[in-house]
């Protein structure tokens, strides 16, 4: 078995591949977006940049410094992962990779291009790495899962005897103000519409105080128009657009985006929710009333926000190595094997 640092280097090398969009990223982009059509060669590319600004080495290190050459007690770890946005479960991989545990994924069929092909980087510095793509897990030691809401069921029943981190569905939501500036809102566009909106940190609800005008943020989303031309989004807008006429449902548009005032925070794609608060003290309240639902807040000052999961507007899509998915650390439940 590699040490930890030849896992740290690994993960390092991984990193400078897709910070280089290596000839062979570029390659299995191209198969992934054949594959899933949401997988555009523009998100394949912002998800590589994501990572690559997550595995720089400084980065690397102090992430993984503590753990062992290798676990007192190997462990078959099986995950099952998403594939709602490229290489979506790649933190997963990495965590149980970096902990010396063998790995069985079994990836998700939406992303069966790209995860399985950051396997074989890894294995260019780790060709040994225990790392092993299945179709199906039997005989686990422990079981990392993310899913539906109704796939939490299957987990628990198939898995939940074994030790385990299942993760349900998450939405996330921004919180605009008095002081919320034109910077602000251009950068909650990128938490709003890159990856589609398809993602737990992309921002499906917008809280919005009673005196705001919500044309404002229409005005510093144009740059964004284009998003409306990519096939499955625009087919996404021109149903619930019909929808909600044929419903006679009140809604805003743009011809990008459709804005619905509802206090759920879940939307679908294309689709924007939005409800005005009264105060802070009542915004407060409704968020803790959701706080099991949240994946992101984003908010002008995230420290004044430490009871959430919060985040500066611009920030939901670049997650570091410490920014674990539903708020567990994936790292700290493996070292307990």
């Amino acid at each position: 078995m590699a040490t930890l640092q030849q896992r740290q280097e690994a993960l390092i090398h991984l990193g400078n591949t897709l910070r280089d969009w290596r000839s062979d990223w570029a390659d299995q982009a191209v198969w992934a977006k054949a594959k899933n059509g949401w997988f555009s060669e523009s998100e394949v590319r912002r998800a590589a940049a994501a990572w690559a600004a997550a595995l720089l080495p400084s980065a690397v290190r102090d992430w993984s410094a503590g753990l062992p050459d290798a676990p007192p007690t190997p462990r078959k770890v099986g995950l099952i992962g998403a594939g709602n946005l490229p290489l979506v479960a790649l933190h997963d991989v990495l965590s149980v990779y970096a902990s010396g545990h063998p790995l069985y994924l079994k990836p998700s069929s939406d992303d069966a291009v790209l995860l399985p092909h950051a396997v074989e980087v890894l294995r260019e510095v780790d060709p040994d790495a225990p790392l092993f793509l299945v179709e199906r897990l039997n005989g686990m030691d422990a079981v990392l899962a993310t899913g539906s809401s109704n796939s939490r069921r299957y987990f628990d029943a198939y898995f939940g005897h074994l030790p385990h981190v299942f993760r349900g569905t998450r939405h996330s939501a921004a919180v605009l103000h008095a002081g919320t500036t034109p910077e602000h809102l251009a950068a909650l566009g990128h938490d709003v519409f890159d990856y589609y909106g398809l993602g737990c940190r992309s921002v499906s609800h917008l809280c919005v105080p009673q005196d705001f005008d919500i044309q404002r943020v229409f005005a510093e989303w144009m740059p964004f128009a284009d998003v409306v031309n990519h096939n499955k989004y625009g087919n996404n807008y021109d149903y619930h657009r019909a929808l909600f006429m044929l419903n006679q449902d009140p809604f805003l548009e743009n011809g990008f985006v459709l804005f619905r005032e509802s206090e759920a925070l879940a939307s679908p794609v294309a689709v924007l929710h939005w409800h005005r608060y009264a105060d802070e003290a009542s915004l407060r309240s409704w968020l803790e009333d959701r706080r099991d639902q949240l994946q992101c807040l984003v908010v002008t000052q995230p420290q004044e926000w430490t009871s959430f999961p919060a985040v500066a507007f611009g920030q939901t899509q670049a997650p570091g190595l410490t920014d674990y998915a539903d708020g567990l650390d994936v790292l700290a439940f493996l070292r307990t094997l």
